[in-house]
């Protein structure tokens, strides 16, 4: 069994649409679910006007029957209300940040609405509907996810809590925060970046709970898992940095400092970590600690008082153009990570247990956890 998707739409086209294989057949999909993940990613303070328009809700055309998965390709529909592609005007002055003028240059296109349709982040809608599809999977086997904001601009929430906790937390915060003094003056970092029609960015952090030892592999780079959820959270636009873990800080201290030193607990009959600075991965394998992410995003590039550009036709200076855009998107990027990092997951573990129904990938499953409380 290996998972793959591919997801199609504009941003003011008449719909986005994911394409997924590899899911097993007997698993009960959860819509409501679905559509709630959906909704999760259009909160958050900072958030444009696009997200009052537009209702996300998710259609199933192929690959279900009777609300259960037949193990053939899933197709998921998302309908945009704003659809008026084809009316909208051309656009010749690129924004710096955006992929406006590296993508006209690539397509030879001399009219940037064709760039910026697909460049859009609504494209990460489908990802996310993807992605609660794929969770709907994990949770069979007690897998569970959760990001939260941990800076906005300076601001920094230094508050940890326990896991049940912090995602009770971060659904309650307008920022995802889960640090209430922290949250407020991230709200009030966005209303000042907004004030001055400019926009601001910041770093958030995801946490997958439940995931078992020895997913993904050493022995081919493409197989390490670190490697793999890296890369899917940088593909997610305005992503600038990630780390795993303690990240950059381990380069600041020696070895002893920062490798996890490895118990065993008789009772449980499981080897265990007291600390997680390597955050659940070790060579490119789970070791069945919490899988730690953060990821750094940069401010939109969209401002209301655009910076200077070149209009690509005559060549001349010229203000950037003004879209319809959000002052901060970290929260919802969290969502959208989440959603990524869970089909990564998802993928490594189809790949370590297969089984074309989930009740033989839940027997290949078990057999495994068997095999390692006997180790």
């Amino acid at each position: 069994m290996h998972i793959r998707y591919l997801t199609a739409g504009e941003s003011h086209g008449k719909a986005l649409v994911s394409i997924i294989e590899g899911i097993p057949s007997g698993l009960t999909l959860d819509v409501a679910f679905i559509n709630k993940e959906l909704r999760r990613r259009m909160k958050g303070f900072g958030r444009g006007r696009r997200m009052q328009i537009e209702k996300d809700k998710i259609e199933i055309l192929s690959g279900t029957r009777l609300g259960r998965t037949l193990g053939s390709p899933i197709t998921l529909f998302i309908k945009n209300r704003d659809f008026k592609i084809e009316a909208l005007p051309s656009i010749t002055s690129p924004r710096p940040g955006h992929a406006d003028l590296a993508g006209a240059l690539k397509f030879g296109e001399p009219d940037i609405r064709n760039i910026l349709e697909r460049a859009s982040a609504r494209e990460t809608a489908s990802r996310v509907a993807t992605g609660a599809l794929v969770k709907t999977l994990l949770r069979e086997f007690g897998i569970d996810f959760l990001s939260h904001v941990i800076m906005i601009g300076p601001v920094k929430s230094g508050k940890v809590f326990p896991f049940a906790k912090m995602k009770l937390l971060a659904e309650k915060s307008p920022v995802r925060c889960v640090d209430k003094d922290a949250a407020h003056l991230m709200c009030q970092e966005i209303e000042k970046a907004r004030l001055d029609g400019d926009t601001v960015g910041g770093i958030f952090e995801v946490i997958a709970r439940g995931v078992p030892a020895g997913l993904g592999s050493y022995t081919e780079w493409d197989s390490r898992l670190d490697g793999n959820l890296a890369r899917a959270i940088m593909s997610i636009p305005g992503i600038k940095g990630v780390e795993i873990g303690r990240g950059f800080n381990v380069a600041l201290e020696r070895g002893s400092a920062v490798h996890d030193e490895i118990f065993f607990d008789k009772r449980l009959k499981k080897f265990f970590r007291k600390q997680n600075n390597a955050g659940g991965i070790e060579g490119g394998i789970t070791n069945g600690e919490d899988i730690v992410l953060r990821a750094a995003m940069k401010p939109i590039s969209t401002l209301l008082k655009p910076l200077g550009s070149v209009n690509i036709k005559t060549k001349r200076k010229t203000k950037a153009r003004i879209e319809r855009a959000d002052v901060c998107v970290v929260p919802s990027s969290g969502v959208i990570a989440e959603s990524v990092g869970a089909i990564e997951i998802a993928r490594a573990m189809g790949e370590k247990f297969g089984g074309d129904s989930l009740a033989e990938m839940k027997r290949n499953y078990e057999a495994y956890i068997k095999q390692l409380r006997t180790f």
